[in-house]
């Protein structure tokens, strides 16, 4: 859409509309901290004076549940809407959504965080070190009476950590500050937390400000994004962490500097190492600047590991192998089970079928791109495809591919991400176990664990089949 000379162009209906449900979403995120410990926000033992705040008054597992869907709902929604449209607002508008976004980290950081319990086991992580115990070795039930480790929810009070050292370290330190208190230490996280969302939204504005329309999308992929900013910001995930890390790799793509954020970055979540594929496709022809970056990435990681010890790989390697409840391959499981027999699991099967799965998810996605495929657009299609494939997947897992979507013009992939993260995000409406009501198990037993596989098996065929289609448009069409 072009403008008149001396006007702007001004927003659509449809644009108007999508900045309200985007409003709502956040202002309902918000507010579900606000009210204090409930079904979604776990309470947190320390002195009222200390943040995060919230005014305690402990609503009905119904209505943070419905607060929360609609939340998901509105968000999803405002961010197809946004995107589906033509609209490029000028540089003063996406700089006012980069701020909106930012301010909007930093007050989710004064709030409790909602949406699971997993900050309490980073809280018990950390004090662990501080107490000079091995979290990767021992878990919550092992500090009985300690104010930090009786927060600890279950099913998770006997389990190890399954986070880098990088991550550890940064539990540590919140703990040191924090002492007794699980309030000041969970702040101290969600500081950190906050910081990284608002770090890697003001890389990714900086790495498209170039390119107008660009700028636009990395608003609404990240730092304004409804969904992000209630998964990875109000529900303080250390995977906010890994990604700053990733992408200032991908910005700072063929230095030592990259090889160094590279390797923090593995030593937050091992996982995220699958972005060095696409720095190591990028300088494949370039032999010494590779070695350069290679090198600084170990070299970052292994000292991180090797402080760590051995044992942090233990649980890794056992989370691996695990299948989450909304996973489609929860249904390639029961399907074996009732064919071939019970008597195994079939992780084994279900691992090489999803490397399979993912390898062809990536095949149709890398079609859709002309060469030379640079280090963003491998690592971003690698991701897309292990976050759709793989059989472990809970929803704060794909913000790593919406910050690397959001660093390439547009691919047709974010209506499908979009999709993703709203379905898993229903799904795990609330993912803690403690506090629920009876009256709403429904939403594990029917919701997480059957609609859920359907929807997501229905959304990774679609993305393929789209995937597919588009890339042979693509090569047909000539250059």
């Amino acid at each position: 859409m072009t403008s008149q000379a001396g006007t702007e162009p001004r927003p659509t209906p449809a644009v108007f509309g999508a900045s309200v449900l985007i409003a709502v979403s956040v202002l309902l995120t918000a507010t579900i901290g606000l009210l204090g410990p409930s079904a979604m926000v776990p309470e947190l033992a320390g002195p009222g004076w200390q943040p995060p705040y919230s005014l305690d008054l402990h609503p009905a597992p119904h209505l943070v549940v419905a607060l929360g869907a609609l939340a998901i709902v509105a968000g999803g929604l405002g961010l197809l809407a946004a995107l589906g449209g033509r609209w490029i607002p000028p540089v003063r508008f996406v700089r006012g959504l980069v701020m909106a976004g930012c301010a909007a980290a930093v007050v989710l950081a004064f709030l409790p965080p909602s949406g699971s319990a997993d900050h309490l086991n980073y809280a018990a992580y950390g004090r662990m070190v501080t107490l000079g115990l091995d979290p990767y070795v021992q878990g919550a039930v092992d500090l009985p009476g300690d104010p930090v480790a009786a927060a600890v929810e279950r099913p998770w009070r006997e389990e190890p950590s399954v986070y880098g050292p990088v991550a550890t370290a940064v539990q540590a330190l919140a703990s040191w500050v924090g002492g007794d208190s699980v309030r000041l230490t969970i702040f101290v996280l969600a500081l950190v937390n906050s910081a990284a969302f608002i770090a890697t939204g003001l890389l990714l504005d900086r790495f498209t400000r170039d390119d107008p329309a660009l700028r636009w999308r990395a608003a609404l992929l990240w730092t304004a994004n409804p969904l992000l900013l209630y998964q990875l910001v109000a529900g303080l995930h250390v995977d906010t962490l890994a990604i700053v890390f990733m992408v200032a790799a991908l910005v700072l793509n063929g230095t030592a500097g990259a090889g160094v954020m590279l390797g923090l970055g593995v030593a937050v979540k091992l996982n995220a190492g699958l972005v060095a594929l696409g720095p190591a496709w990028e300088l494949r022809r370039r032999p010494k600047r590779l070695a350069l970056v290679a090198g600084s990435a170990l070299a970052v990681a292994g000292a991180g590991y090797l402080w760590a010890g051995g044992h942090a790989f233990d649980q890794v390697s056992r989370a691996g192998k695990a299948i989450s409840l909304a996973s489609f391959w929860r249904l390639v499981q029961g399907l074996l089970q009732a064919v071939v027999g019970t008597g195994s699991a079939y992780r084994g099967e279900i691992q090489v079928g999803a490397f399979v799965v993912m390898a062809l998810l990536a095949w149709a996605l890398f079609r859709l791109q002309r060469p030379p495929a640079d280090a963003v657009r491998v690592a971003a299609v690698l991701v897309v495809a292990y976050v759709f494939a793989t059989p472990y997947i809970l929803p704060w897992y794909d913000g790593l591919a919406f910050a690397l979507v959001a660093m390439l013009a547009a691919t047709g992939v974010e209506p499908f991400l979009v999709a993703h993260l709203t379905l898993l995000s229903l799904a795990y409406l609330p993912a803690r176990v403690e506090g629920q009501s009876p009256d709403l198990a429904w939403l594990t037993t029917v919701v997480r664990s059957q609609v859920a596989p359907w929807t997501l098996l229905a959304l990774t065929a679609g993305l393929g089949w789209w995937a597919w289609r588009a890339g042979a448009r693509a090569r047909r069409r000539p250059e």
